[in-house]
């Protein structure tokens, strides 16, 4: 594994944006930098991709022990949840995507750091941006990337339903990550509509979900997180009709980082794994602190001999936490790296590098290219 210098593309903004990665940049600099990348071998690539498919099914693995052994409180679920986990569990509901997050130096084995399993983000960066930078930089090499076509694939098993795709208003990363997943939608033949979280309407008569125009949802991908659809005024109605989400309500189980200590329980012995755990206790002084919900490493705290030496803000927490040993992350010149390979329908799909000179990723750490060859 390497880690090269690049000269950007002098017009890389307006490239980036024509594919979908209007959010490039913020305040403090790029997001998409490609004044960097990263050179794998295939057999890195192999070790990763081989993780994340492990990996996977070891944590539906950890779900059933959660249902089977009703450890509901170990991840913070609350109580109405419970029986729509259910039901979506035994009906097997579609699951399109998640995202693994692995401290991988090329040499020792892809460590899991943690499974965005229910809204994973940088899906445009990875699946799009990367491969057309690839395309004009590094022509002749490789990437590993089949996301777009693995997702065309995946939206073909709904045929002729009509699926609704939603977000908050006025967020330009998760709308122009829905208006793509909209579109490898429509590429693979099924009928779309939008409507935002915000306009979720509830026929009262007819016990359905409709949108704007009291057209009945069926089917709804959703890029809101499943814990705070219980929040919203409409909850109530979430367990007494057939809408389908997507993510579906079972994938509440593998996107909680409360399922760490349940996976490190069943497979203590995994080469991918870090031991985790529902209290500090068993790692002694050095370890991390996660809340079971955060999203981009929001309340994460990084503790040595017993105290805080890195940490993210943020409003996470009330669920409680999980205990995480540390992992070993590469430094390259300064830079920590942390890989996110894609899994689209129960199978690996891609890679998506961010990295930061800090030891915690947060939602502000720089994407940035990768090839291999």
């Amino acid at each position: 594994m390497k880690r090269h210098a690049c000269q950007p593309r002098p017009d890389w903004r307006e490239k980036v944006s024509s594919v979908g990665l209007t959010y490039h940049s913020h305040e403090a600099g790029p997001y998409w930098d490609e004044s960097a990348c990263y050179e794998l071998t295939s057999a890195e690539v192999d070790a990763l991709e081989s993780a994340a498919n492990e990996l996977h099914f070891r944590c539906i693995d950890a779900a059933e022990a959660v249902i089977k052994n009703n450890w509901w409180s170990r991840l913070g679920i609350c109580e109405a949840a419970v029986p729509v986990i259910l039901e979506s569990w035994e009906r097997d509901d579609f699951s399109l995507y998640g995202r693994f997050d692995f401290a991988f130096d090329g040499v020792t084995p892809p460590k899991l750091l943690e499974y965005n399993a229910d809204t994973p983000t940088a899906l445009v960066e990875a699946s799009v941006a990367q491969w057309f930078w690839l395309q004009e930089i590094y022509p002749h090499a490789d990437q590993f990337n089949t996301i777009h076509e693995r997702l065309i694939a995946a939206w073909k098993k709904f045929g002729t339903t009509t699926i609704h795709f939603s977000c908050v208003k006025k967020h330009v990363e998760d709308e122009m990550t829905i208006l793509y997943l909209r579109d490898t939608c429509e590429q693979a033949g099924v009928k779309t509509k939008s409507v935002f979280m915000d306009d979720l309407g509830w026929h009262a008569k007819e016990n359905y979900f409709v949108d704007l125009n009291d057209e009945r949802i069926e089917h709804c991908f959703k890029l809101y997180p499943w814990e705070w659809l219980w929040r919203e005024e409409f909850s109530g109605h979430l367990a007494k009709n057939s809408l389908r989400f997507i993510e579906p309500a079972w994938k509440m189980l593998l996107s909680n980082k409360g399922l760490l200590p349940i996976v490190w329980e069943l497979f203590s012995d995994h080469p991918n794994l870090l031991p985790a755990f529902d209290s500090a206790e068993p790692l002694g002084k050095n370890f991390i602190r996660k809340p079971k919900l955060s999203r981009e490493g929001s309340n994460v705290s990084w503790f040595e001999n017993g105290v805080v030496i890195e940490e993210n803000g943020g409003s996470y927490g009330e669920e409680g936490f999980i205990f995480q040993l540390p992992a070993a992350l590469p430094n390259f010149d300064g830079n920590h790296p942390v890989f996110g390979v894609w899994v689209v329908d129960h199978e690996a799909a891609g890679l998506g590098i961010r990295e930061d000179t800090r030891r915690i990723t947060g939602d502000l750490s720089r994407f940035v290219p990768h090839f291999f060859r």
